[in-house]
């Protein structure tokens, strides 16, 4: 059995345009994540922090350095290849939800699994997890039919339905008042915990990081 951290990241750099105006995101950056870890990536705005995470989730390219993801090279990847990582291994919350406008509550949540190719028991799975962020009776419901922390336990659910082996969340309570923050953030650390999953996410609020196993400071596109 491997002992390597799920992820690793090596001399990670990000910048955009070119020489002379080009803007550097993210100074080498190296760090590890073992498996089954809680993890907050804090720091002031612009710091680099989502920029980061949208790095180690596959979702951007890094300029420079490596990203293993379960042993996995990201950098370098199509986007096809990418988008096959992420369907077996990543779930991603994020702070605007992005929910699919024209889909259910419980249709967002088994997009998931009909990506990796699940072909019995989708309803079924969905709508458990419905029940387990307590919205089975919004389950026909579309995303403007639900308030903003209604949305983002659907979007919690989505994040879990393919059991993910770490799970990305971007500033998961960022748009919500304190109580259904409060509330998105007990559902997060207890479906994490059900699940066995992996938790990297982006906050500015030091409360909720330091309920993490390790939190990563960054400032200035630095490590702290």
């Amino acid at each position: 059995m491997s002992t390597s951290p799920i992820l690793q990241v090596r001399e990670v750099t990000k910048q955009f345009g070119e020489e002379p105006q080009k803007l550097t995101i993210l100074h080498p950056i190296s760090f590890d994540i073992q498996a089954g870890d809680t993890v907050s990536i804090v720091g002031p705005s612009g710091s680099g922090k989502t920029t980061l995470l949208g790095l180690c989730a596959g979702l951007d390219q890094a300029s420079s350095g490596q990203i293993f993801l379960k042993d996995v090279p990201l950098v370098g990847r199509s986007e096809d290849e990418l988008a096959k990582i992420r369907n077996e291994h990543v779930g991603f919350v994020f702070q605007n939800f992005q929910l699919l406008p024209t889909l259910t509550a419980l249709e967002n949540i088994q997009v998931p699994m009909e990506l990796k190719g699940q072909r019995k028991g989708v309803r079924q799975d969905a709508l458990r997890l419905l029940q387990q962020v307590g919205l089975e009776a919004r389950a026909d419901h579309y995303p403007t039919q639900l308030s903003g922390g209604e949305q983002q336990r659907i979007a919690l659910a989505r994040a879990f339905a393919n059991q993910p082996a770490i799970l990305f969340a971007d500033e998961p309570t960022g748009s919500l008042d304190a109580e259904t923050g409060a509330m998105i953030e007990q559902l997060l650390f207890e479906l994490n915990k059900q699940q066995g999953t992996t938790l990297v996410m982006v906050t500015h609020d030091l409360e909720l990081a330091s309920k993490t196993d390790v939190m990563i400071p960054i400032k200035g596109g630095r490590l702290q």
